[in-house]
């Protein structure tokens, strides 16, 4: 059987090697250690250290960083292979009056990741027209025409703006907010999606899936959201695990 992949994860202490150890017991086969901040940025490296055979590496400064001038060269993974650009992107939920701060902070790591030759991971919250024209303007036409040019992760937009990432060359990501309870027009976005571009994460240590929810978040918790999916989308567990962690591998390869 095939094993679930947890596509955005983020690690911040010492317990990393013991989240790793439990998501491996839980059938998760790969994990994608997500940057953002110099904290997490750090986790991600000490995830990918611990165990490199199941972890691939994503760094980037999130929108948070965007009036703080952040060093690209401290994106570097020294001897670490990189896997994706990421988390980055907009915000303006949670903040709008620097708009053309997080802007131009997101180009210039989707400028980046066009120039590494990887794709990008993005988080939108209430941004859904500059994120689509700075990717759109900013990010790989190789990689979009492979269907890589990276993901949304956390998706909770509505379909018309999965459609039109997914023009673009972009796949979408789903996590534990699937399965609360109130997400039924979000589920249906899930089984509109591709099965080519359908993605599942944990975003943890938050957003602690059905019937986990209380508890801290965590990788091995993956599950949880692949099996809301195969329940929406008609499918078997198996089907749902080879689908979302095949995409994966074929994204961040």
């Amino acid at each position: 059987m095939t094993g679930w992949m947890d596509t955005h994860a983020h690690f911040t202490g010492a317990d990393t090697v013991a989240l790793l150890e439990r998501a491996v017991a839980a059938g998760v086969t790969g994990v994608v250690a997500v940057g953002g901040s110099v904290e997490s940025n750090e986790g991600a490296r000490l995830a990918k250290r611990a165990m490199p055979e199941r972890v691939k590496l994503a760094l980037a400064w999130d929108r948070d960083m965007a009036t703080k001038n952040p060093d690209m060269g401290m994106l570097d993974a020294e001897t670490l292979p990189l896997s994706a650009i990421g988390e980055t992107g907009l915000d303006y939920f949670h903040d709008a009056s620097n708009r053309a701060a997080q802007c131009a902070l997101f180009e210039r790591q989707v400028a980046l990741a066009r120039e590494r030759g990887l794709p990008v991971i993005v988080h939108c919250r209430e941004s859904e027209e500059d994120v689509l024209a700075i990717l759109k303007s900013a990010g790989s036409p190789a990689l979009a025409g492979e269907g890589r040019l990276g993901v949304i992760h956390c998706f909770t937009g509505d379909r018309t703006f999965a459609e039109r990432a997914i023009a673009l060359g972009m796949m979408i990501s789903f996590s534990g907010i699937v399965t609360f309870r109130n997400a039924e027009p979000l589920r249906k976005i899930a089984a509109a999606i591709p099965r080519e571009r359908l993605l599942i994460e944990t975003d943890c240590p938050y957003l602690t899936p059905v019937p986990l929810r209380g508890q801290p978040n965590e990788p091995a918790f993956v599950r949880h959201v692949g099996q809301c999916l195969a329940k929406q989308c008609g499918v078997s567990h198996e089907e749902m695990a080879a689908i979302t962690t095949n995409n994966a591998l074929r994204l961040f390869q």
